[in-house]
């Protein structure tokens, strides 16, 4: 048993990576070049939205906090993870496991509220478009933004709040990465507290996002097959098509890690991969299906990268 005093010094050792030496350098090789091309990905979306003027809309200026967010998810991961596979260290201070947790749930809440707020935005253009700028003002819009950030922030404090209180019994983590459910299996009690409030989150997240996402692309959806204008019809469809394979692609990747955690029929193996899934899949998936599934951000990336091409000559 630890005492909370000793909290700050206490080192916790994660399991093992199981790399034999000759995969060391190309597992490196490769994990440096996936978190360089997250970057390059979502910093290439952010650098779009905030050099072009024609994208200052609402809708864009939403967007515009999901590769932020997810630029914020891959760096909480990715060079403590690319330290660990060159050092072979496996060791984490329990003040930087509590921090690593606490953005992955942050960075994870956000992505849930961001696209619930993205499905507002395109249920009022869509289904109210004369009253559009009216309620989607910059003030409206900064009141969204602020909002659904302070909420996430405090909510997620709470959940990790909890843990403080109770006592650590073991340093030994099963999981390759730092979650909730991984810090709470190092307590001495407390579990049920942690899995009552940790769950109410969740209940929150997943049924307010699934709740607005359903109820406004429910009434797109008549409204886009009510509306007589073909080209007005096909743009609001490819537009929150977009906006649904991303929300799908989230809920799917959040899933499974969920079930994985709390199923003891789950494979040890299996349950550590989607331990670190929620890091990889959406920052590395949502900027390719945003950049070049929306014509708007694409023609402007295209644009940029020919104009750099004819300057280079």
């Amino acid at each position: 048993m630890y005492p909370n005093e000793s909290l700050l010094s206490l080192v916790l050792t994660f399991h093992s990576l199981e790399l034999p030496e000759t995969s060391i350098y190309p597992a490196f090789i490769f994990g440096l070049t996936t978190y360089l091309f997250i970057l390059l990905c979502n910093l290439t979306i952010i650098n779009t939205i905030c050099m072009n003027r024609n994208l200052h809309k609402p809708m864009y200026i939403l967007l515009l906090n999901l590769p932020i967010n997810d630029a914020m998810n891959a760096t909480s991961l990715f060079p403590q993870l690319l330290y660990s596979i060159w050092s072979q260290d496996r060791s984490i201070s329990y003040p930087a496991c509590f921090l690593q947790g606490f953005l992955a749930h942050l960075n994870g809440g956000a992505s849930y509220l961001i696209l619930t707020a993205m499905a507002y935005d395109r249920y009022i253009a869509i289904c109210c478009p004369l009253r559009y700028g009216a309620i989607m003002t910059t003030n409206n819009l900064v009141k969204i933004i602020t909002g659904m950030w302070l909420l996430n922030f405090f909510l997620i404090t709470v959940v990790f709040t909890i843990l403080l209180p109770y006592r650590i019994c073991q340093t030994h983590m099963t999981d390759l990465v730092c979650y909730k459910t991984a810090l709470m299996k190092l307590l001495c009690d407390g579990t049920e507290v942690n899995n009552i409030v940790g769950l109410s989150c969740i209940i929150f997240y997943h049924g307010l996002s699934l709740s607005v996402v359903a109820f406004t692309y429910i009434h797109i959806l008549i409204t886009c097959v009510t509306n007589k204008q073909s080209d007005a019809k096909i743009k609001a469809l490819q537009t929150c098509g977009t906006h649904l394979v991303v929300f799908l692609l989230l809920e799917l990747n959040t899933l499974f890690p969920l079930i994985s955690h709390r199923s003891e029929f789950v494979p040890a193996f299996l349950r550590r991969v989607f331990s670190i899934s929620n890091f990889i899949f959406p920052p590395l998936v949502n900027p390719l299906v945003y950049g070049f599934k929306t014509k708007e951000i694409r023609q402007k990336i295209f644009t940029c990268f020919k104009n750099k091409k004819i300057s280079s000559f």
